[in-house]
């Protein structure tokens, strides 16, 4: 945060390969900063940070209006086509520490399909990585994404629909995390209403967290 007229929210987006990792911060980021495509293989080979333009409208402090400023780490996928699991892991601890050091991170980005069934041993792998990423409070700072939101409601459901049916272990993640979750549709255009209702929606999960923040450690 940088004053009571501006803050700044840093998130980091984690997934497997073809989840629309990628294409999720450029929503955010009202741009399109990272590389989104189809692919056979793995994207994202690297950590990359991505900076929003000071954005209006979508917050208030002590009575005043406050521009917000978005900043978003995109990693590469986990599991990965081209490198280990350890490899990816030790990158992107790497990558926070280094852009989000100093400021801490407010929200880590846990990226599903929501046209997909998540699997035990898939939810397993994914656990672990977010323990071993933000440490043992891992939960209160993790939100799901749930993409390609749009064939779902093509196949029939609705967000109420939808958690009736999700699979036990999706529910129990999305209960891990307080139901800290938010559908996003996969279309490729960068539409200003629904990125706002987006930002508003993770604005109100660090808010309920009283902007606290996990992995800040002062530089020497």
């Amino acid at each position: 945060m940088a004053d009571n007229h501006e803050m700044t929210i840093n998130l980091v987006v984690l997934g497997k390969a073809q989840t629309g990792k990628s294409a999720a911060g450029n929503r955010l980021l009202g741009s399109s900063d990272f590389e989104s495509r189809l692919s056979p293989s793995s994207v994202t080979p690297r950590c990359s940070l991505g900076r929003s333009g000071r954005i209006l409208g979508l917050m208030r402090r002590n009575g005043c209006e406050s521009a917000l400023r978005v900043r978003v780490l995109d990693t590469p996928s986990y599991p990965h086509s081209a490198l280990s699991k350890e490899q990816v892991r030790d990158t992107v601890r790497a990558a926070l520490a280094q852009h989000f050091g100093e400021e801490g991170l407010h929200l880590a980005l846990l990226v599903l399909r929501a046209d997909l069934p998540l699997c035990p041993d898939e939810s397993n792998d994914t656990l672990q990585l977010m323990q071993e990423l933000l440490g043992p409070t891992w939960k209160d700072f993790t939100a799901v994404l749930l993409t390609h939101a749009d064939k779902a409601e093509e196949a029939g459901y609705n967000e109420e629909t939808y958690l009736q049916c999700a699979s036990s272990t999706l529910l129990s993640l999305l209960s891990l995390v307080q139901h800290k979750y938010i559908f996003l549709d996969n279309h490729n255009s960068i539409i200003k209403e629904e990125r706002n209702i987006v930002l508003r929606k993770l604005l109100n999960f660090i808010r309920k967290n009283n902007y606290q923040v996990v992995l800040k450690h002062s530089k020497e």
